[in-house]
């Protein structure tokens, strides 16, 4: 592994164990040559997925895109980094697994408003806001109606 320090190609593992619940592994490293110390983690990739854009255009799916996303949305709300980190994984293992290597914006937006709407109502509004393009007050008005009465059910 590439030092992010110094370049050097070689690194030692000096620790590594779980994250993720398990979907990923910890590594601490220590570079051989500058003696700096950093952390790597590995996860199971079952396909190379490709998102299918609302244009037609597709992208590699990229994780980190992903839990920007939804840190984005919940900023500032009492949701654990280590609940983001389940909520990304869970979400990219559901379409690594589904048995297609390409998976639409749209699938992907909704499956995180889903798991958005189970965490914290708060950034369900916000990631929603922007998934749906709210334009005035009006639709966060609609929106949080909407998701008012669905509680009360």
């Amino acid at each position: 592994m590439r030092c992010p320090f110094c370049g050097h190609s070689d690194s030692q593992v000096k620790d590594s164990r779980p994250a993720e619940d398990g979907a990923a592994i910890r590594r601490r490293r220590q570079c051989e040559s500058c003696d700096a110390r950093f952390s790597t983690f590995e996860r199971v990739q079952l396909r190379e997925l490709t998102v299918v854009k609302k244009d037609a255009q597709r992208q590699p799916f990229d994780r980190s895109k992903l839990e920007r996303a939804i840190e984005t949305a919940a900023r500032k709300r009492p949701i654990a980094p280590e609940e983001i980190e389940r909520l990304v994984s869970r979400i990219q293992r559901q379409f690594e697994t589904s048995g297609d290597s390409e998976v639409s914006a749209t699938r992907i937006g909704e499956a995180v408003m889903e798991g958005l709407k189970r965490l914290d109502s708060v950034a369900y509004i916000r990631f929603a806001s922007v998934y749906k393009d709210f334009r005035e007050a009006k639709d966060f008005e609609d929106f949080v109606g909407a998701v008012q009465a669905a509680r009360e059910e």
